[in-house]
């Protein structure tokens, strides 16, 4: 079994602004949605294996505790990226086989970022 995407919720009429966070600052792509679904606003993003989609949720809160971590190879760079567009970045070195750091997005989701580190 392989996880197809994750998804996160977000708050109505916040594209622009997720767009914002994730294509511009992050560099993730957009791909379309169905046309069926597109009517429900959201994104749908793709980042090399990674799928995220965002979905609209009217009563929506940002998750806080549960969160999707990513790993990459460039960890210090997106953490600078992030910290240039007034991100905060919080480091963790709780986790001894990883550099990780969380950092809220565009609408207050918690993402983990994380690297392995070098033996």
């Amino acid at each position: 079994m392989k996880l197809h995407h994750v998804q996160l919720a977000i708050p109505p009429n916040s594209e622009s602004q997720c767009r914002e966070f994730y294509c511009v600052i992050l560099g993730w792509e957009e791909r379309p949605k169905p046309l069926a679904l597109a009517k429900r606003g959201g994104l749908w993003l793709t980042n090399g294996e990674v799928d995220l989609h965002l979905g609209v949720e009217q009563d929506f809160r940002p998750a806080l505790k549960a969160h999707p971590a990513f790993l990459t190879t460039n960890l210090t760079a997106i953490a600078a990226i992030l910290a240039k567009h007034n991100h905060i970045v919080t480091w963790d070195d709780e986790l001894e086989a990883f550099d990780r750091f969380y950092v809220s997005d565009a609408v207050g989701n918690r993402l983990e970022f994380m690297q392995t580190k070098p033996v």
